[in-house]
């Protein structure tokens, strides 16, 4: 079978993020510093998104067998099938417009504009603080130091978002797979070579494992595109969650003191172990809670649609769910490396207890009721109400509740609000 996306013959992953900054190599001194010197005159940003393209997509190509017109075909036929299950089992319609199959390099740059919007506000705390963590002496040269710091921030966090990105492209198994919505709006995407090592130790038919993956992408999809505040619902709780972090500087001065320019090794050893450590002030554990919630709700919707989709379709369904919870609950190696880097935990941690949320609401108010919840964003539940679902679901049922809401009303005016 013909090959329609490859992957770019890149040599073996390297483990140190600074990889692509040096080329993939230990170079000479000037090379090293010309490198260095092109790179942050490039950086415009708190995120050298340049040098986190090429280290992202160096990771991921590595491995990337890329995709042929068969995987292509196959993942078109299964969204189409998920999406014809998914017509009973909820109110929102369809969300998907095309569907397609990702290499990991592709994953990277179909989701590279999300990323952006996602980690600049957190980049921009930790390049705020390297401005006061220099050392006193510097301070009186401030002013031309912190636009030089600012650029190397930005090199620093564009090397180490890169190479987790690309271990994340690794791992991820759709456009949609750890709850945002990071791609096109209305392209479903599943990664075939990755559905494929997730299946590979279930002992389930291949074909099974990816129309269960296909329910969850497209039930993501009509959440995303029917809901019209959600999107920004989300993002604005990553950029709050941002505003609240605090940031060890002790550490950063630490760090500043022993980076040596003329040692590139050094500088690479210095900077590849991650930048900041969050406190656990309580303003930030109430931010980390709420974007753990709304991760957790849009999370426990899909599982519970999907379940109800699948059950009558797929013996395996109950297996499939659950090891698809496991897995969003653990999170994998690179989402660790992700959350240790730039500080944004991707798992929804109450999984089951909102999906017990949901199914809740569909017991005692139906279909209607349950998705009726997503009218506005003062309807969502809040952390507490997961502490309780079946009495958020006694509640929300009462007189006047969301039940008799009218999700067509919606339209793209709608405000975001708080939740």
């Amino acid at each position: 079978m013909s090959e329609v996306e490859g992957g770019a013959g890149a040599g073996p992953p390297e483990d140190n993020p600074f990889a692509a900054l040096f080329g993939g190599s230990a170079p000479d001194l000037g090379a090293a510093l010309h490198r260095l010197g092109d790179l942050l005159s490039s950086t415009t940003g708190p995120v050298n998104w340049q040098l986190a393209r090429e280290s992202a997509l160096q990771a991921a190509g590595a491995s990337d067998p890329g995709t042929t017109a068969g995987d292509t075909e196959r993942v078109a036929a299964a969204v189409e099938l998920a999406d014809h299950w998914l017509d009973p089992v909820t109110t929102l319609p369809s969300g998907v417009t095309a569907s397609e199959a990702w290499s990991r390099r592709r994953w990277v740059e179909a989701t590279l504009p999300a990323w952006t919007t996602l980690v600049d506000p957190v980049a921009s705390r930790v390049v705020e603080a390297m401005g006061g963590a220099l050392p006193e002496e510097m301070q009186a040269m401030a002013g031309p130091l912190l636009g030089v710091m600012r650029q190397v921030g930005g090199v620093m966090f564009g090397a180490q978002v890169g190479q987790a990105l690309g271990q994340l492209a690794n791992e991820v198994l759709s456009a949609t797979d750890i709850g945002l919505p990071l791609g096109p709006a209305g392209r479903a995407a599943l990664v075939p070579v990755n559905v494929a090592g997730f299946g590979s130790g279930l002992g389930i038919p291949e074909e099974e494992v990816r129309i269960f993956l296909a329910l969850r992408e497209a039930a993501h999809h009509r959440l995303f595109q029917h809901v019209p505040w959600l999107r920004a619902h989300l993002f604005d709780t990553v950029e709050r969650y941002a505003r609240e972090i605090t940031i060890d500087t002790s550490a950063l001065e630490e760090a500043m003191r022993e980076v040596d320019p003329s040692d590139p090794e050094a500088v690479q050893r210095v900077l590849g172990g991650g930048l900041f450590e969050p406190q656990a002030t309580p303003s930030q554990q109430a931010a980390l809670r709420r974007l753990e919630t709304a991760l957790a709700l849009v999370e426990g919707w899909v599982d519970e649609v999907v379940g109800a989709a699948a059950g009558e379709h797929l013996p395996a369904a109950a297996a499939l769910r659950e090891s698809v919870r496991r897995r969003r609950a653990a999170g994998g190696p690179a989402e660790q490396t992700f959350a240790t880097l730039v500080g944004l935990e991707l798992r929804p941690r109450r999984l089951r207890d909102a999906a017990l949320l949901w199914a809740s609401l569909a017991a005692a108010r139906g279909v209607d009721g349950r998705d009726a919840i997503w009218g506005h964003p003062d309807l969502l539940p809040g952390p507490e109400d997961l502490d309780d679902p079946t009495r958020f679901a006694d509640r929300a049922g009462g007189a006047g509740g969301p039940s008799a809401l009218d999700l067509s009303a919606l339209t793209d005016e709608e405000p975001p609000g708080d939740g």
